[in-house]
């Protein structure tokens, strides 16, 4: 299966094509946007690039186009209204629930396309919410980071806020942060106060849910009413990508020492795999650096549902495993900080 790597860095987007034969080589050509932080890529329904960007001198950006060199800016990009007094500082994640395109962004929101990326409105349910007033920033940021989505049902990551639900189509929302540390407990809004830094689902039950938490690795089996850690095997609590191959159901995630440090334990590393659903992992590093400090950010880890896994890190490395992590290779070039990382087939969605 041809595939595409889409990096997106600090300062630019790279592509990197997996070779079609056994033993080929890796081609990277980039950057697209030179200069500009890249956060979040995607594909639309039809096929079509999303991008989000942003720099200092334009704010936060939406570019879309129907190959990789025809891509151009949106009028209509996520816009939070002067008078709420927030900041669209970046769109964080692009999340495609059919035609519909969610994006989350920094200050934390939501906002949703039905035009395939040409314009957006803002989920006010989200943005209004009762505990708003008490929402607190992470080191990143206050931002809305991971979006799962079964119909009218929404789960949303914010950190460091926790996994907020809505049941309605982004009307209303409770949090869902039982059994997950709290890292601030607030006297009145007990159900917020938790740093949520990744969230995947079971598509053959979305109701179990994995979530890489500021203070630990959780699993849920209802939705997030309630969370139970899984952790056995794994270096540290702390970490931010978490990735599931769902045809080998295989877990992947990065832990870094701790939220102290934020590298790798001792230096050494190690990418995780969990194939019984998170209750035990196991550590994989053929391949990898044993003198490695850079951090894999929260984007920045990808699967290609065939075996492929990707991912980068804060000092520009990117590696792609094509054996569900049992070995892995360092791919061509020295890029900018990594933010996020996503594998696409080279064929549009649906040809």
């Amino acid at each position: 299966m041809p595939i595409q790597i889409v990096v997106g860095t600090v300062k630019g987007a790279f592509v990197f094509t997996k070779p079609e034969a056994a033993g080929g080589e890796w081609a990277i050509k980039g950057p697209l946007f030179p200069g500009w932080k890249v956060s979040a890529v995607a594909r639309d329904q039809a096929g079509e690039w999303v991008f989000a960007t942003s720099s200092y001198v334009y704010g936060a950006m939406i570019h879309r186009g129907a190959s990789l060199e025809d891509l151009s800016n949106v009028e209509a990009p996520p816009r939070y209204d002067e008078s709420q007094g927030f900041k669209l500082n970046e769109v964080w994640t692009l999340h495609r629930d059919g035609e519909r395109m969610f994006a989350g962004v920094d200050e934390a929101g939501l906002f949703v396309s039905e035009d395939r990326g040409a314009s957006w409105q803002e989920v006010r349910g989200l943005t209004d919410h009762e505990t708003r007033p008490k929402w607190f920033p992470g080191f990143g940021g206050l931002c809305a980071h991971h979006l799962l989505t079964r119909g009218d049902e929404i789960w949303c990551a914010i950190s460091a806020v926790g996994v907020m639900h809505s049941g309605d189509g982004g009307k209303t929302w409770t949090g869902r942060n039982a059994g997950v540390k709290v890292l601030i407990e607030d006297e009145k809004h007990k159900d917020i106060g938790t740093c949520v830094h990744a969230l995947v689902a079971d598509p053959d039950d979305p109701e179990r849910i994995w979530r890489q938490d500021h203070a630990g690795m959780y699993r849920t089996h209802d939705g997030g009413r309630q969370w139970d850690l899984i952790q056995d095997g794994l270096p540290s609590t702390f970490g931010f990508p978490l990735v599931r191959d769902h045809g080998a159901k295989a877990l992947f995630s990065a832990p870094l020492d701790s939220d102290q440090f934020r590298y790798p334990t001792n230096g050494e590393l190690a990418i995780f795999r969990s194939t019984d659903d998170g209750d035990s992992w196991q550590a994989c590093t053929n391949g990898l650096p044993m003198d490695s400090y850079h951090a894999v950010l929260r984007q920045a880890m990808a699967v290609d549902g065939a075996g492929g896994v990707y991912f980068g890190n804060a000092g520009g490395e990117v590696f792609a495993s094509g054996d569900l992590g049992d070995t892995w290779q360092r791919l061509p070039g020295s890029l900018p900080r990594v933010l996020c990382v996503e594998a696409f087939e080279t064929t549009a969605p649906g040809a």
